[in-house]
C-alpha cells in the first residue's frame, strides 16, 4: 500500500511551485516543467522522496525516537498543532527561539518556570498577590505558554525535526544541522535544499497541500509508536515464558491435575522404596532358596524307587 498516491498530490496542489523569477536554481533537479510563469513539481521524484522519509520517520520512532514538528507560518500553524497533538510529538508553530536546540538547558529552565506558574494559578497562589503583580505573572505564562507549549514535555534534543518552508526556519534548520539533527523538510522551489537531510519536493504555501503532507508524516510517528509498544509487548510475553517451568518437567500431582504438589509428598515418595526394602521377612527372602532344592530333592527320590525287575 502506498504511503502518498499521485493523485492526492495533484488533487490538493502539491505540484505548484513559485514563479519563475522567484526560484532557486538548486531546485531545478525536481522541476517537472514551467506553465504560465509558475514552475510545476515532479510529483514521481516528490513521491518516492516522502516514501523515504516516511520509514525514516517509523524506523526512528520505533527505536524510541522523538520527533519535533516546526512550523510557524500563519497558514500552518493549526496544522502543525493538530497533528503533532494528535501523534504525540513535540512542536513549534508560534515562534522559533534562538536556542532551542543549540542552548537546551536554558530552554529546558524556562519550560519549568511555565510549569510553576501554571501550578501557582491551580492552587490559587497568584490571586492572593495583589493585582498588579498577579497581572504580571499572568502576562509572562501567556507569552511562555505562546512560544513553549508545544515543547513542554520534550526532556531532550529530538531525534528529527519536520519543517515546513526551511527558508522561512532557516534559523531551526541551521540549529539542526548544528546539533546534528536530521532535518526532513517540504522543500518549495525557492527554497535552498543542500541543507536539508530528507527534502520532499512541493508546494509549503497551501493549506490543503501541508496538512496532506503533515497528516502522512504523523501517520508514520503513530505506527512507529504503535511498533515500539508491540516490541514492549513480546519482550515481557519472552521473559514470561522464561520464567515459567517446561510443561515436560512437572511431575506427581502437578503433572496430572496441574496443581503443585505439597511439600510433604516428596519425603514420602523417596522414603518408600527404602523402607520397603528393610521391612523383607526371612521366609521371602528363603523362598528362592527352597526353589532352588526342587531339582535335588526330585532326583534324590527318583533314585530310592524300587526296580520292578
Amino acid at each position: 500500500m502506498e504511503v502518498l498516491t499521485m493523485k492526492e498530490l495533484l488533487e490538493t496542489g502539491v505540484h505548484f511551485g513559485h514563479r519563475t523569477r522567484k526560484w532557486n536554481p538548486k531546485m531545478a533537479r525536481y522541476i517537472f516543467t514551467e506553465r504560465k510563469g509558475i514552475h510545476i513539481i515532479d510529483l514521481e521524484q516528490t513521491v518516492e522522496m516522502f516514501r523515504k522519509a516516511y520509514y525514516t520517520i517509523r524506523d526512528k520512532v520505533a527505536d524510541g525516537g522523538e520527533v519535533l514538528f516546526v512550523g510557524t507560518k500563519k497558514q500552518v500553524q493549526a496544522t502543525i498543532q493538530e497533528e503533532a497533538e494528535r501523534c504525540g510529538a513535540h512542536y513549534v508553530n508560534r515562534r522559533w527561539l534562538g536556542g532551542t536546540l543549540t542552548n537546551f538547558g536554558t530552554i529546558r529552565q524556562s519550560i519549568e518556570k511555565m510549569k510553576r506558574l501554571e501550578g501557582m494559578i491551580e492552587d490559587g497562589t497568584v490571586e492572593a498577590m495583589p493585582n498588579k503583580e498577579a497581572s504580571k505573572l499572568k502576562r509572562q505564562l501567556s507569552k511562555l505558554q505562546r512560544n513553549l507549549d508545544g515543547l513542554r514535555n520534550m526532556a531532550r534534543k529530538p531525534d528529527l525535526m519536520f519543517i515546513i518552508d526551511p527558508d522561512v526556519e532557516d534559523i531551526a534548520v541551521r540549529e539542526a544541522n548544528n546539533a546534528g539533527v536530521p532535518v526532513i523538510a517540504i522543500v518549495d522551489t525557492n527554497c535552498d535544499p543542500d541543507p536539508i537531510d530528507y527534502l520532499i519536493p512541493g508546494n509549503d504555501d497551501a493549506i490543503k497541500a501541508t496538512k496532506l503532507i503533515t497528516a502522512r508524516i504523523a501517520d508514520a510517528v503513530i505506527e512507529g509508536r504503535e511498533g515500539l509498544q508491540g516490541q514492549a509487548q513480546e519482550a515481557e510475553t519472552a521473559d514470561g515464558e522464561a520464567v515459567a517451568p517446561p510443561e515436560g518437567e512437572r511431575t506427581g500431582v502437578e503433572a496430572e491435575t496441574g496443581e503443585a504438589e505439597t511439600p510433604e509428598a516428596e519425603p514420602v515418595a523417596v522414603a518408600t522404596p527404602v523402607d520397603t526394602e528393610s521391612e523383607k521377612t526371612p521366609e521371602a527372602e528363603e523362598a528362592p532358596a527352597e526353589e532352588a532344592d526342587k531339582p535335588a530333592k526330585q532326583a534324590e527320590d527318583a533314585s530310592e524307587e524300587p526296580d520292578d525287575d
